[in-house]
């Protein structure tokens, strides 16, 4: 009888116990909204229970007007190349979102309203925080179908109880 097949109590109540990873989204740009629902996806299809809780301009990726007009924030981002200045142009948030949507597609990746409904699929459970909706004048008609519901903070870490907690 090896190691791994003798009965081991501690092992067997981590197998037992299921995981679950709670992320926080916080930011509204594209290339900072995706990897939140990356982690999640691909926590759901590794069996993991998975929860977003978008929070500040975080929303903007579960509003309704405003999913599919995120931008890509490149001023005082350095991994751009883009010198700050030109990056502060007019325009270019746009531009560099488009070309950042392009690439995505041709790698096949969903958009952002795709990937809310993936993870509604999927199982996970997508939350808007209650004081930031306050703050934006926002109300839970104006979010996306895939929303389970508005929770306050309080709400949020009863639901990470147990769970990893990633904030993007």
């Amino acid at each position: 009888m090896n190691a791994l097949s003798q009965p081991n109590p501690a092992r067997d109540v981590i197998a037992s116990t299921q995981r679950k990873v709670a992320i926080i989204c916080s930011h509204g740009g594209l290339d900072e909204v995706y990897p939140s629902l990356i982690l999640a996806n691909a926590a759901r299809q590794s069996g993991i229970d998975a929860f977003v809780f978008f929070t500040f301009w975080g929303l903007d990726a579960i509003t309704e007007g405003k999913v599919d007009h995120l931008h890509l924030n490149l001023v005082g981002q350095p991994s751009s190349g883009m010198p700050t200045m030109l990056a502060g142009l007019p325009g270019m948030e746009s531009f560099a979102a488009t070309m950042m949507k392009k690439q995505m597609a041709e790698l096949e990746l969903p958009t952002v309203r795709e990937m809310m409904q993936i993870l509604e699929e999927a199982g996970a459970e997508l939350y808007a925080c209650e004081l930031a909706m306050k703050m934006f004048k926002r109300e839970k008609k104006d979010l996306l179908p895939s929303v389970k519901d508005v929770i306050t903070a309080g709400d949020f870490y009863d639901l990470a109880e147990g769970a990893q907690i990633i904030f993007t």
